[in-house]
């Protein structure tokens, strides 16, 4: 007997071609994809843990290493302003249902030494007050409140630049004085 005589041990017909199919479609492919999917999300959780570990040994369990300096390098020095003071206090209600009292004393930052300026909100200081009564009467209590006082002095810069002001900008706005109170 020659290697390359078919052994039939369990004395059977040998099986036909017709009765082994290979495996065709999604069974086919399943094995490889299953296989494929759980390497990638072995690959996954390897990565996660390593970074997890790395992280807690860099941060020593969670103390920060950040120290913000008490002086911010980015902000620039703030320039050296002329004030505009002769408005005044000025006295006002809110446009609320029930009205608030409203006392104002605003002060206009200017570029120093800009005599164009200073000239400019002396001519102007009828208007500028009348916009300054104007301005608060058109808001609210709420408006108002110590919380806003930053966006009130934008919105204020603003307008004047814009609106009452021709040659002259207006860089800062300082409130002596800003009470608001209930009328009884």
């Amino acid at each position: 007997m020659s290697d390359s005589d078919d052994l039939d041990l369990d004395g059977g017909d040998a099986p036909s071609s017709s009765s082994s199919k290979k495996a065709s479609g999604l069974a086919a492919l399943l094995p490889n994809l299953l296989k494929f999917v759980a390497i990638g999300l072995g690959a996954i959780i390897f990565i996660v843990t390593v970074s997890v570990i790395t992280f807690n040994i860099l941060n020593r369990g969670g103390r920060t290493q950040t120290v913000l300096p008490s002086n911010n390098p980015f902000v620039g020095a703030q320039p050296l302003l002329t004030y505009f003071s002769l408005i005044g206090p000025i006295r006002t209600t809110t446009r609320d249902p029930i009205p608030y009292s409203v006392v104002v004393d605003m002060q206009i930052g200017y570029d120093l030494d800009n005599n164009a300026a200073a000239n400019e909100l002396i001519g102007r200081l009828p208007e500028l007050q009348d916009f300054v009564r104007i301005f608060f009467r058109s808001k609210s209590a709420v408006d108002l409140a110590p919380e806003n006082e930053a966006r009130l002095k934008q919105e204020i810069l603003e307008q004047l630049n814009t609106r009452v002001l021709s040659s002259t900008r207006a860089r800062r706005i300082l409130f002596r004085q800003l009470e608001v109170q209930q009328l009884q």
